[in-house]
């Protein structure tokens, strides 16, 4: 430890420029990081935050929520299976609205919940739906970016069907696109107004879902297979991964935090390289004079240590003070958890990218080091 802080010390310029390569690098894995896991979130958090550990969707619909079409008959059957308590039907459906007396068209999903039901998110102003309140809706928050406010009306462009906005609700959203949550007699009417909905012929009489939510059944799910032919039950990550574009996004970000963690082992693992095989005349000496090989390939890997764990440190505030500044509407996401473990990965990277300099601290032979050095 002596020699390797000592070194550090006497040249300060040399490991100063390492270290500066070693934030910016830890800084783009930690951003390009929690960009990724507030994209994910954006997806699907309200899939995300339902208290549903499973969802029946019909078969063949990929496990997509909007190709899947599911009756009442299935949702009793379902209930019966599990309980009541542990059901609840899900409408899903993206459509556009326009503020009334506005121009500006906003796209959003539809989800329909029964007002009272577990499904239904938190209020965070305003009114909460209730099973006779019609025609009431409760939306996302980060619609306040677009002048929507309570008691604003809005108009579906496909349907013409118009909401009243009753309340907002926090990180609630479905495929980047708000989520506006409405009852389960306001789903039925807009069925019963749009022709072109998937069995709005029956809705009067044979309401249809995009799927059912269920909790708690890990136990039943082969018993409520077997009751529900034609559908197929899946889990919520199943059903996460299958919103449209969400494995494709995650996929090419995760990419790029991997090749950015091979990166650093790289560039590190060059810079430490070149050094020890300038200090090589040093390293033969020290042999020479009775210096263990392991005292000296600790030394190599402790100003490693030291660099990453200093780099790290740095890079981890650098990105809490962009989060501070970052626009409420980017989605950006890192909590302490994923800093931890993306952390400790970049350290376990930075330390292996040394093992080449380790291994070239056992090569070194005393005699020829100090030959070369008489030379």
């Amino acid at each position: 430890m002596f020699l390797a802080l000592r070194e550090m010390r006497f040249a300060k310029a040399r490991y100063i420029l390492i270290a500066t390569i070693m934030v910016l690098v830890a800084f783009l894995v930690l951003f390009v990081t929690g960009l990724a896991q507030g994209l994910a979130y954006d997806n699907a958090a309200s899939v995300k935050n339902m208290a549903a550990t499973h969802f029946v969707m019909e078969d063949n619909s990929n496990h997509r929520f909007t190709r899947s079409q599911i009756d009442e008959e299935q949702l009793d059957a379902a209930a019966a299976v599990v309980g009541d308590q542990n059901v609840e039907p899900l409408g899903v459906s993206m459509t556009t609205v326009i503020p009334e007396g506005e121009t500006v068209k906003l796209d959003i999903t539809l989800l329909a919940v029964r007002p009272e039901g577990w499904l239904m998110p938190e209020l965070t102003s305003g009114t909460k739906l209730s099973d006779s309140s019609n025609r009431y809706v409760l939306v996302d928050q980060s619609m306040t970016e677009d002048g929507i406010d309570i008691g604003t009306v809005l108009v579906d462009q496909a349907s013409g069907a118009e909401w009243t906005v009753n309340g907002f609700v926090a990180n609630e959203s479905f495929s980047h696109t708000p989520a506006v949550f409405l009852s389960e007699q306001d789903w039925i009417d807009l069925q019963m107004q749009s022709p072109g909905h998937p069995g709005a012929d029956e809705a009067a009489s044979n309401t249809r879902y995009n799927a059912i939510a269920v909790k708690d059944s890990a136990d039943q799910l082969t018993h409520l297979q077997e009751a529900l032919p034609g559908t197929e039950i899946i889990t919520k990550s199943e059903a996460i991964s299958a919103i449209p574009g969400y494995k494709e996004e995650q996929g090419s970000l995760l990419m790029m935090i991997g090749f950015l963690f091979a990166i650093s082992a790289f560039v590190l693992a060059v810079f430490f390289y070149v050094i020890t095989i300038q200090k090589t005349s040093q390293f033969g000496i020290l042999k020479a004079i009775g210096t263990r090989t392991s005292y000296l390939a600790k030394s190599v890997a402790l100003q490693v240590l030291v660099l990453s764990v200093g780099s790290l440190a740095l890079s981890i505030l650098i990105v809490q003070l962009f989060k501070a500044v970052l626009p409420e509407s980017m989605p950006f996401q890192l909590g302490w958890l994923t800093t931890v473990i993306t952390g400790v990965s970049f350290i376990v990277m930075s330390l292996g990218g040394s093992l080449f300099s380790v291994w070239k601290v056992t090569k070194i032979d005393a005699l020829d080091a100090i030959g070369r050095t008489a030379a």
